[in-house]
């Protein structure tokens, strides 16, 4: 179960929170045994898959940048994205990815007044970037070179992190990634 990796990856980096679809996954025996007892001192909050829409929205309004974290070819790479100190992170499902709606969410939280960005089928045109080419604004990526085209969740989130964590940094203080 990623979930339990990942509650063990967000305790030993100090973040904010992690958001789990419902808090019970936390008492199940697999999940735990991942998380090996992480799930005891990482702040978690709970989103149903039908209200993560509106949690992308509230952490918006609460200054947080929302990004997803995806394999798309036009996301910004990880190694040269520079992360706003408040940021939430979406992660998609195994296999499937980061829905269309939310990914618009993402790139559409991120835009700058007089921008306009390019997400899934409402496409508008956003102008070039000096990285060249059209980027979704809040959609990160991390370079791959193998012929496998993506990462298991869990290893890319915690690459991800990891670069946050470099970035931003603190001893002893918690980041404020979600």
């Amino acid at each position: 179960m990623n979930l339990g990796a990942l509650c063990r990856t967000a305790e030993v980096f100090r973040l904010e929170s992690l958001v789990l679809p419902d808090l019970a996954i936390a008492q199940d025996w697999e999940f735990r045994k991942l998380a090996v007892s992480a799930q005891h001192w990482q702040p978690l909050e709970a989103c149903s898959p039908a209200a993560v829409g509106q949690w992308i929205r509230s952490q918006q309004q609460l200054g947080y940048a929302v990004l997803a974290l995806t394999p798309h070819a036009q996301a910004c790479c990880l190694t040269e994205f520079a992360f706003p100190r408040k940021t939430a992170l979406i992660l998609g499902r195994e296999l499937t990815g980061i829905p269309d709606e939310i990914m618009a969410l993402c790139v559409e939280g991120r835009a700058q007044p007089g921008q306009t960005v390019k997400a899934g089928a409402a496409a508008r045109e956003q102008p070039a970037d000096e990285r060249g080419g059209d980027r979704p604004m809040g959609a990160i990526a991390i370079p791959q070179f193998g012929q496998v085209e993506s990462l298991n969740v869990h290893t890319a989130a915690a690459i991800a992190i990891y670069e946050y964590v470099k970035q931003h940094a603190q001893p002893g203080r918690p980041t404020y990634l979600e």
